[in-house]
């Protein structure tokens, strides 16, 4: 019981992090460090919380017996913080790419690179899911099999 209440309390305190820091960072919670040159939306703070959310779930659903899953995991991420982030803050898009260039064909794909990293964990998190009912050895009735 106590490590089942540890587990919950370590996935909100990842969620909780993952939402502070990449709010932060990306200037969506409004701090003296960092100033966004883009103006916010409502999708980028829904792409904020569904990003954080999905790794608090996925730091629950991880256990001892570890799959080699964390580079979907990763990339989600990733991609989830693309998808909220500012397109002409990031000095590695702007390193890569003019600002106007980003402006004009990146920032419109931010939508979609969200949508893929909701895609991208709820994939990863519904075979986790499914995974750990097989590992438990239960089939589909809910009875034990043997």
């Amino acid at each position: 019981m106590r490590s089942s209440s540890r587990r919950y309390l370590k996935a909100v305190t990842i969620s909780a992090g993952a939402f502070v820091l990449f709010g932060i960072v990306t200037g969506l919670i409004p701090n003296p460090l960092y100033i966004r040159q883009v103006p916010r939306t409502p999708l980028d703070y829904l792409f904020l919380t569904t990003t954080a959310a999905f790794l608090g779930v996925y730091t629950l659903q991880r256990t001892n017996n570890q799959r080699n899953d964390e580079k979907t995991a990763t990339v989600g991420t990733v991609v989830g913080f693309l998808a909220f982030g500012c397109p002409i803050c990031n000095a590695f898009l702007l390193a890569l790419f003019s600002s106007s260039a980003l402006m004009t064909y990146f920032d419109p794909l931010r939508p979609l690179l969200g949508v893929v990293s909701v895609v991208f964990f709820a994939g990863l998190l519904y075979s986790r899911s499914q995974s750990s009912c097989d590992a438990c050895g239960m089939d589909e009735q809910g009875s034990q099999t043997h």
